[in-house]
């Protein structure tokens, strides 16, 4: 009686047929058992009704419900694998906060853009009366302009700041003398200022002391409040009192003086039409005029005054 597995052997001999061999035999044209092509065709078929070997055993189909406690499962490793998603987040974050602060840039640069324009578009619009009404001022000036006469309020002694300006002397409006200049002083208790100008359009002058006193000989006065000024150099210049000297200013009945040592800073003759200016030890100025002797185009006195203006 033959085995089982002789029975299948003897019946795949018949479809392996060897030309050169008799069917019973077991062996394929390659000299190969038939069993071994049986056991890759039907790996889990035992011909004995056991295990056929250790290979066969560690290679059993899954569907053959085998036991996979011992199979080990190799995934991809770990490090070969990087996790891209935070850094996109990331980039993804920084380019909105940067877009977020482009705009706000942007928005903050039309912005600011837009309110340059603003004012600039209201200040060409502002009507020239409006502007002079930001002048506190009794009277018109031929000097006096709205940069100027900022400039002077700031440089101004704290006890006349913020006071309306008076008109207490003009050449165009009184005449051109000295002596009516100096008594119309007399109407002040506190500093005046003196502005004067050349032909040429240089504006220049100082405080003073009010009242004026004349005095007899060349004597000085006045106190380190004084100063000059002057627009000779495009912008309004001041020279304060250096502490050289106390040659603040001197006044007599032909002569209005401000500043020495070496020259005067200004000095007006008699008759207010022509004056000197050179440098003065006094205030460290420079010529205040466009030549050291010109020719006056007016004189104003101002004076300071907190609610009434004085009568001229």
């Amino acid at each position: 009686m033959h085995s089982f597995r002789d029975k299948v052997t003897q019946k795949f001999s018949y479809l392996f047929p060897n030309s050169s061999s008799s069917q019973d035999s077991p062996y394929s044209q390659e000299d190969k058992p038939v069993s071994s092509y049986l056991s890759y065709i039907i790996p889990s078929i035992s011909f004995d009704g056991s295990n056929t070997n250790k290979y066969q055993n560690e290679n059993k189909s899954p569907s053959a419900g085998y036991n996979y406690e011992n199979f080990d499962y190799q995934d991809v490793p770990s490090d070969n694998y990087v996790d891209c998603s935070p850094v996109f987040n990331k980039m993804d974050s920084v380019k909105d906060s940067n877009d977020n602060n482009n705009n706000e840039d942007h928005t903050s640069r039309r912005s600011s853009s837009s309110s340059e324009v603003f004012e600039e578009a209201n200040e060409q619009q502002m009507p020239q009366a409006s502007k002079k009404s930001r002048l506190n001022l009794s009277d018109e000036s031929t000097f006096i302009s709205p940069e100027l006469y900022e400039f002077l309020e700031i440089c101004l002694p704290n006890i006349v700041k913020g006071r309306q300006w008076v008109l207490l002397y003009s050449t165009l409006k009184h005449g051109v003398s000295l002596r009516t200049l100096i008594r119309k002083s007399s109407e002040l208790s506190c500093p005046g200022l003196l502005i004067v100008g050349d032909m040429q359009g240089a504006i220049f002058g100082g405080l003073l002391e009010c009242p004026l006193k004349p005095t007899a000989k060349r004597k000085y006065q006045g106190t380190n409040e004084t100063f000059v000024f002057t627009t000779v150099y495009g912008q309004p210049r001041l020279f304060l009192p250096t502490g050289v000297n106390r040659y603040y200013c001197m006044c007599m009945n032909d002569l209005l003086a401000l500043g020495g040592g070496g020259s005067y800073a200004l000095c007006l003759e008699e008759d207010l039409l022509s004056g000197t200016s050179g440098p003065s030890e006094t205030f460290g100025n420079s010529c205040l005029a466009h030549s050291p002797e010109f020719q006056l185009k007016n004189v104003e006195l101002w004076g300071f005054a907190h609610a009434s203006p004085f009568q001229g």
